[in-house]
């Protein structure tokens, strides 16, 4: 015989489940809803893309190089060739090499300010209060920002070329490396950083002896993935003057030399494959090192 207390749970049990289901169903149509909003706000219509993507394709097709086999290794003076396609290799690559430095030192220095903000703006290593607020408000204030926006300004202030570039990637770096940081930090086992403290050591001592190697790999990690996106990101700020390849692949975008724009996109893709393999290895030695 089944006792009442059963009845009851099973009862109270199917309720649950009913206003859960009920909450699910009202939230995916409210999501619906949003979307057919957005949708319809940002003129994302299924006939515009049914209309465009064929335009997609061409422009596609005008970009590839015409290669031919029986020429592929020919010279440069002729057409079908990889020397022909590549024809300024040597400038690009020099374009390329002072994207990557943009990239590198935007990186190197947007990771040092945001190594020392995310430790105040981690929540379980108890900065005071008005220390956490204030360095997480200004982690969102430079994320938020994009940093063409940032690149814009510093055209401006400093002139065209490659430290206003610097500067604005550096910048946005900051507000999202120190965002990642800080919730790695939150993520490490606080024995160690209980122990320390326990012996008398200050906040800082703390978090430079038991925060930090415990983070180490996931800081690294990060690093070097923004290392990868600020790469990218070069590219496009030279398109309002900070310097780098970008400029060339706007000038090459503008006048529809079409087979040369196949060319820095393919560059700017091997650096970044480049770039990922170095990274890899890199931190797995790290994390060995750690281990």
């Amino acid at each position: 015989m089944i006792s009442p207390a059963i009845h009851v749970q099973e009862a109270a049990f199917r309720e649950l489940r009913r206003q859960r289901r009920n909450a699910t169903l009202i939230g995916g149509a409210v999501l619906l809803v949003c979307l057919l909003v957005a949708a319809r706000v940002s003129e994302f219509y299924p006939s515009s893309l049914i209309a465009g993507a064929p335009r997609i394709g061409e422009y596609f097709a005008k970009i590839l190089p015409s290669l031919e086999w029986s020429k592929l290794f020919a010279g440069t003076g002729t057409e079908g060739s990889i020397a022909f396609w590549l024809y300024r290799l040597d400038a690009w690559a020099l374009l390329l090499l002072e994207t990557a430095q943009m990239a590198a030192l935007a990186t190197l220095g947007g990771a040092a300010v945001a190594l020392l903000l995310a430790f105040p703006a981690a929540k379980n290593l108890g900065a005071p209060g008005w220390v956490f607020q204030l360095a997480r408000r200004f982690l969102e204030a430079t994320r938020t920002v994009p940093e063409i926006v940032f690149a814009l300004i510093f055209v401006w202030a400093f002139g065209v070329g490659a430290l206003a570039g610097i500067l604005a990637i550096a910048l946005h770096t900051t507000g999202a490396l120190g965002k990642l940081f800080a919730d790695a930090m939150e993520n490490v086992e606080m024995r160690p950083w209980d122990g320390i403290r326990a012996t008398g050591a200050t906040w800082f001592e703390a978090c430079r002896f038991a925060i930090a190697p415990a983070a180490l790999p996931d800081l690294l990690s990060y690093a070097l993935l923004r290392f990868e996106i600020n790469l990218r990101s070069a590219s496009v700020i030279g398109f309002v003057g900070a310097g780098g390849i970008g400029e060339e692949l706007y000038k090459v975008i503008s006048f529809n030399y079409y087979e040369e724009i196949s060319a820095i996109i393919l560059l700017v893709i091997l650096a970044v494959v480049a770039i990922d393999m170095t990274s890899e290895r890199l931190r797995r030695r790290v994390i060995e090192a750690v281990a």
